[in-house]
């Protein structure tokens, strides 16, 4: 049996929060999600599985890169892999604060958290190899956008917000 490549399981690693996360959202789309108000420039529901599938792709082949390049953990690659492993957990959590508790509000200061923590991650990848850092240019440009996205909601939202949490108090 064939050894597997060094890059593959870094490549496949944001995947498995990318399928946890479905499955709490999935049964939130035509429910919750579609009593939203949400912005006319909102990209369509079918857009966002091929935009994740390919970002996380790209992140993830992008912190091999910067653990080969760096000297994995005991080289100079320590703190831009903190960095990526602290955005990846953030990444992981947004989506069970937003389609799991509803938290609208917590949800945009998650995200608007990620965005600089992606941002710090994008620049220490790049130090260490510039390709990594192109990689995460689209994710980067991506929780931008979904931070704009999640504020707008958030604030078109904010009345069913504060009867959302009344309900569950």
């Amino acid at each position: 049996m064939p050894a597997v490549p060094d890059w593959v399981l870094p490549t496949l690693l944001p995947h498995a929060g990318g399928i946890a996360g479905a499955l709490i959202t999935r049964p939130q789309i035509d429910t919750w999600y579609a009593s939203l108000k949400k912005p006319s420039w909102r990209p369509p529901n079918y857009y966002f599985g091929p935009v994740w599938t390919s970002l996380y792709t790209g992140m993830g082949y992008a912190s091999y890169l910067a653990w080969r390049d760096g000297g994995g953990f005991e080289g100079d690659a320590k703190i831009p892999l903190m960095l990526y492993a602290s955005q990846l957990t953030l990444n992981w959590a947004w989506t069970p604060i937003f389609f799991g508790a509803h938290k609208l509000g917590l949800a945009f200061g998650e995200l608007a958290l990620l965005t600089v923590n992606v941002g710090a991650c994008t620049f220490a990848f790049w130090k260490i190899n510039q390709h990594a850092g192109l990689l995460m240019l689209p994710y980067l440009a991506w929780v931008s956008f979904a931070s704009f996205l999640a504020y707008r909601i958030w604030k078109d939202n904010a009345v069913e917000d504060k009867k959302e949490s009344k309900k569950k108090s």
